[in-house]
């Protein structure tokens, strides 16, 4: 009987099929819910609340309370301490490991970002400030993430937003507690691409927000697509990915462990595993197999597998680098006796997981940085959420007259050369004053 996981060696045509498909696999189709979409953004931004409550009784199949409520500090106390104390535990462990580990990112990245110089009477530089309002989405349909409140908002708290709002249905008590270790104070009670539309465009009781971030369905992947441009986004977030690489010394069990710790996620979710050795991916088929059976979410994880799944086997390591590479994936396990030269050689990674005793939920739960990754490949050019997410960037400029008068015929050239007569002029009407020595 076949393994669930096909295994595909490197040449076959099996194999450069399954990879020129994984290269290419995108966020997903969206475009299958795009009608419904822009006809929910398109009643939320002509009705407001009306259209949301409309949606909320619709597709979440329950009455709308209040759209907004504030999370007191006491309420949300309250929350934390009403949930069993191993989670509870676990939620403030990884709220302040997430703090730490953004705060030396801030500290790395961004505390001396600002800056200010001057050159012959020219004043140039960058002023780095936080946004003023940021939405995080929280999902509530199959599952609740409260660990997603806390790999978003801290990091936005971080960066010093003054106002971050959750939106996210029906709320229980995980997510408010996750949201009162975070910082938030406003809750906008509902999901799906509505909640994205009342952030995007405001209604009479939900603020707009200057970014929407945090990861979604079809639905919300879709609609944060399309208000981008009202609003700032972080990413079109895709199914989940996990690419493990592993040698002829890698565990089967624990690599098994890591592609199925993915597949739970959803029935999209790509698991992939590349590996020099035929016998580790024989070894890995069957421990996939095997650990399907104990899953209490074995329909999704097997759907994943199915429809998701692959092992390539490959000859050498320079072609494992390259193949990982190619695929680009969310996650990447290096199941290797040394992992950080082949880490070194990898550009496009979005968490990279080294060594067998690092799982990737260690990532997804309190290890520190965020999880919410790129996916579908947009590791090429995206990041993991951060606080460089949270802020903008000024560019200041101050020329004193002296300085105008050096640079200003070029100016004028240029503008000219370009069409843009009204520019020429602009530069050429201050040449020809007398202009105030102006500090700045």
């Amino acid at each position: 009987m076949p393994h669930l996981l096909p295994i595909l060696a490197d040449g076959s045509a099996p194999f450069e099929a399954a990879l020129a498909g994984l290269a290419a696999r995108g966020p997903g189709d969206l475009e299958a819910v795009a009608p419904a979409v822009r006809e929910i953004l398109a009643a939320v931004r002509a009705e407001g609340d009306v259209a949301v409550r409309r949606y909320v009784e619709r597709f979440e199949r329950r009455v709308a309370g209040p759209l907004v409520r504030t999370l007191s500090p006491a309420e949300g106390a309250a929350a934390l301490g009403r949930l069993a104390p191993a989670v509870r535990d676990g939620l403030v462990l990884a709220a302040q490991r997430i703090d730490r580990f953004h705060r030396r990112q801030w500290d790395a990245e961004l505390a001396q970002a600002s800056f200010l110089y001057e050159e012959d009477g020219i004043s140039l530089g960058m002023r780095v400030s936080p946004l003023a309002r940021v939405g995080v989405y929280a999902p509530g349909g199959k599952a609740r993430y409260p660990s997603s409140v806390l790999m978003s908002a801290i990091p936005a708290r971080v960066a010093g937003v003054e106002d971050v709002v959750l939106a996210t249905p029906d709320p229980d008590d995980s997510l408010l507690a996750a949201a009162h270790l975070a910082g938030v104070r406003s809750i906008v009670d509902a999901g799906g691409a509505q909640a994205i539309a009342a952030l995007a465009f405001g209604t009479a009781s939900i603020h707009r927000v200057d970014k929407i971030v945090g990861p979604g369905n079809a639905y919300v992947a879709c609609a944060k697509r399309l208000v981008f441009g009202e609003v700032a986004i972080d990413s079109i977030a895709g199914p989940s990915e996990i690419l493990v690489l592993a040698d002829e010394h890698a565990d089967p069990l624990l690599v098994a462990a890591d592609l199925l710790s993915q597949a739970e996620h959803d029935e999209a979710a790509y698991v992939v595993l590349v590996t020099l050795s035929r016998e580790v991916a024989e070894a890995v088929a069957a421990a996939v197999d095997a650990q399907l059976a104990g899953l209490q979410r074995r329909a999704i994880a097997e759907a994943s597998v199915r429809a998701h799944g692959a092992i390539l086997v490959v000859p050498t390591l320079d072609r494992l680098v390259a193949v990982a590479e190619i695929i680009a994936a969310e996650h990447v396990a290096f199941h290797l006796d040394d992992p950080r030269p082949v880490f070194d050689r990898l550009r496009s990674v979005g968490a990279a997981l080294l060594g067998a005793s690092t799982p990737v939920a260690l990532g997804d739960y309190l290890a520190g940085p965020s999880h919410v990754l790129p996916t579908g490949g947009c590791v090429r050019f995206g990041s993991p959420l951060g606080v460089h997410d949270f802020v903008r960037r000024s560019s200041i400029l101050h020329y004193s007259p002296d300085a105008l008068r050096r640079h200003g015929p070029a100016v004028s050239a240029l503008a000219r050369a370009e069409g843009l007569e009204a520019h020429a002029r602009a530069v050429e009407l201050r040449l020809s004053s007398d202009l105030p020595q102006s500090g700045a």
